[in-house]
């Protein structure tokens, strides 16, 4: 098998016990070595379902196949996306957005705590299992909320996302059970603003 061709399970940018009490070594580990793995190994094999049927020119299923690899993938995609854009609480991550990016959200929204609270309502309201982001529309040139089902459901394409928050359940319930909120809560305190603005800068440039 060729490496280059498939999905492999990025390292984390910091220990497992880095974002401690928000998120606990045991609940990051299991999201991160046994969910996300799970979206690498089941696009790794869609890939080569499809490698397979094209090498021996049989018919798939291209209906269910593609749908299959879009979960697997935006699964992929969304949680390297989400290591990143977390930090430690007093060490990167947490407080209020700076510079240019927090001049676009005080435009957007009027105020930070007003993008926090719109932000938190999606996560929280995400039917299912989801996510919370914040997108940048290059047309218009505004930070948006977008509010994703599964990993590839409400997607709005071509906007660039800035941050996420998985609200599935496996992303929280050893810690916090069922209280997805709580979870949302915490959320803020481990927000790596830095990772966030550097996202703004390119996609708004």
């Amino acid at each position: 098998m060729d490496d280059n061709k498939f999905y492999s399970l990025p390292k984390l940018p910091y220990e497992y016990t880095a974002l401690a009490p928000q998120i606990s070594e045991e609940q990051l580990k299991l999201h991160h070595q046994k969910h996300h793995q799970a979206y690498v190994t089941g696009a790794n094999a869609v890939l080569e379902k499809i490698d397979k049927a094209r090498k021996e020119n049989a018919d798939i299923d291209m209906k269910a196949t593609l749908k299959e690899l879009s979960f697997h993938i935006g699964g992929f995609r969304l949680h390297n996306l989400f290591w990143e854009n977390l930090a430690p609480s007093g060490k990167g991550g947490g407080g209020a957005p700076k510079g240019e990016l927090a001049k676009a959200i005080t435009s957007e929204f009027s105020t930070f705590d007003r993008f926090k609270k719109e932000f938190t309502q999606a996560a929280a309201s995400a039917e299912g299992s989801g996510w919370a982001a914040l997108t940048f529309c290059r047309k218009t040139k505004r930070p948006l909320i977008m509010q994703i089902e599964k990993h590839n459901v409400n997607v709005i394409p071509g906007f660039g996302i800035l941050m996420v928050l998985d609200v599935w359940e496996h992303a929280y319930y050893l810690d916090y059970r069922n209280d997805r909120v709580k979870f949302v809560n915490t959320f803020w305190d481990i927000v790596n603003w830095d990772v966030v603005a550097q996202r703004f800068d390119t996609w708004r440039k």
